[in-house]
This record gives C-alpha cells, sequence and structure tokens, in this order.
C-alpha cells in the first residue's frame, strides 16, 4: 500500500502559530533576549575535530 505524504502547514498558518506560542510564552512571564548579529550560541571548549577516513592500522 502506498503511503501519503504529510502534507506541510501553510506559511500564514505556520506564522500563526508562532505568533501565538510567543504570545503565550510572554504571557507567562517569559522574556526575549536580542542577542547581536554574528554570535553563536556555540562555544568552542574543544579543538577542531579530525576524522581519518579508512584504515589506520594493518590487518594481521
Amino acid at each position: 500500500m502506498a503511503s501519503k505524504k504529510k502534507s506541510a502547514d501553510t506559511p500564514m498558518e505556520t506564522s500563526a502559530s508562532i505568533a501565538k506560542q510567543m504570545e503565550e510564552f510572554l504571557a507567562r512571564g517569559g522574556q526575549i533576549e536580542q542577542i547581536d548579529q554574528g554570535v553563536s550560541g556555540q562555544s568552542n571548549l574543544k579543538g577542531s575535530r579530525h576524522i581519518t577516513l579508512g584504515n589506520s592500522k594493518p590487518k594481521a
């Protein structure tokens, strides 16, 4: 049996849903923090990750 594709919400429904969720969040006392452009929420605690593809040890 063929599966049905799930239809995506239209952009207006999505925008309305986000607006409603934001209003509810603010009504509960939530705050929106403005972050400067170019600032990332990810911190680079570790160095870069290098990966090696293939076998690193010869087979015995």
